[in-house]
């Protein structure tokens, strides 16, 4: 006779457009997806796609073997597990054996630690940074690049197939998924500013935005981020869909683990200081695109004025 498996119910902190969006396609899949969000529309949203919401990520704890983090950063990473300021977290309230899939893009360093944290509380831990954006997020069509025990890979395995179309295995432990996000963050900083800087260029020596970008997506200087940004500046669009200030996150987590390795990273540092420099200039929650206002201020060129047939 075939034993039957019980499907695990799955906890996700972080309904934000990339949470959202996994989620969603978790519940596509079949899987029992309670959602938590601190934003109450976040919530409203999610239950009126079919899903649970609880109001805190304590409450998770009760119902959920698998917990994945869709949350910004560290130190939210940190909160929602291990509390703030000692009211104690998540991950105590956790049964032995459930399992934390961490989707934050974070320093390995920290990576390695959490494992360490939560293996001792008989927990386990999937590093697992997430790529794709909004859209490939909700299509259940990310990359994610994973680490961590075989034991890990066993109870995320639903998740991981919901979510994403490529699941790279990169090591047995925490700390490569990490590692390899911060390569992908590096390429994707420095990508963007510098699209942001080639139009610039081109606005300012009078070519037609729209006619640069048909060219330029045709030839040897495309990029993905070219090819995926410039649309939004072309439409005066600035609505977040990756935020300025995520990539001044990213990109100093990547300065920071440079200086770590002893490794100087002179291009990065240079799309940092850019995009700070958009953040410092207010620019900071709006698209990570909004990087090109600090060329504009400094330059002579019109940018893209707004309009509702373009705006996303």
């Amino acid at each position: 006779m075939t034993a039957v498996t019980t499907s695990p119910v799955i906890g996700l902190v972080g309904l934000g457009a990339m949470g959202m969006g996994s989620a969603c396609a978790m519940l596509e899949a079949g899987l029992d997806v309670i959602g938590c969000d601190i934003s109450p529309g976040a919530c409203q949203a999610f239950e009126a796609a079919g899903g649970r919401t609880v109001a805190s990520p304590l409450e998770l704890a009760a119902e959920c073997q698998v917990v994945v983090l869709v949350v910004v950063n560290a130190d939210q990473v940190e909160q929602v597990l291990f509390g703030a300021q000692g009211e104690g977290g998540l991950a105590e309230r956790l049964a032995p054996g459930s399992l934390v899939i961490q989707c934050a893009t974070v320093a390995p360093s920290f990576a390695r630690e959490l494992e360490t944290r939560l293996n001792g509380m008989q927990l386990e831990l999937l590093d697992a940074p997430i790529s794709g954006g909004a859209v490939k997020a909700r299509s259940g069509e990310l990359s994610v690049m994973s680490s961590g025990s075989e034991a890990a890979y066993v109870k995320a395995e639903r998740v991981l197939a919901a979510m994403a179309a490529n699941v790279y295995r990169l090591g047995d432990c925490a700390g490569p998924g990490s590692s390899v996000k911060l390569v992908n963050q590096h390429l994707a900083g420095v990508h963007i500013a510098a699209a942001a800087e080639a139009m610039a260029l081109g606005m300012s020596m009078g070519i037609d935005p729209d006619t640069l970008y048909d060219v330029i997506t045709h030839s040897a200087g495309n990029s993905w981020m070219f090819e995926n940004r410039v649309p939004h500046i072309l439409k005066g669009d600035y609505t977040p869909l990756s935020a300025v200030d995520i990539f001044v996150k990213d990109l100093n987590i990547v300065h920071s683990t440079g200086r770590e390795l002893k490794l100087a990273m002179p291009v990065a540092g240079s799309a940092l200081q850019q995009f700070t420099a958009a953040s410092g200039a207010g620019f900071g929650r709006e698209d990570d695109s909004a990087v090109i206002k600090v060329y504009q201020r400094l330059g002579s060129f019109s940018l893209p004025a707004a309009n509702d047939e373009g705006a996303q």
